[in-house]
């Protein structure tokens, strides 16, 4: 028998890929408006490549 994948997994991915072009909409669909909405709007905006590292980083850390 084989086990599926977890649908966080599956929910995880597209995360990432909507954070590697729109980065504060990947951290808006994991935790929300918040700080970390924030921080990564304003990392978006200082520098496309930090908003993309942050993104990244709160969605696979959470």
């Amino acid at each position: 028998m084989s086990t599926a994948a977890p649908d966080s997994t599956a929910s995880d991915l597209l995360k990432i890929i909507a954070a590697i072009f729109i980065p504060p909409l990947g951290v808006f669909l994991e935790v929300g408006i918040g700080k970390h909405f924030w921080l990564n709007l304003l990392l978006t905006l200082l520098g496309y490549i930090p908003g993309i590292v942050h993104a990244v980083y709160i969605i696979a850390t959470r």
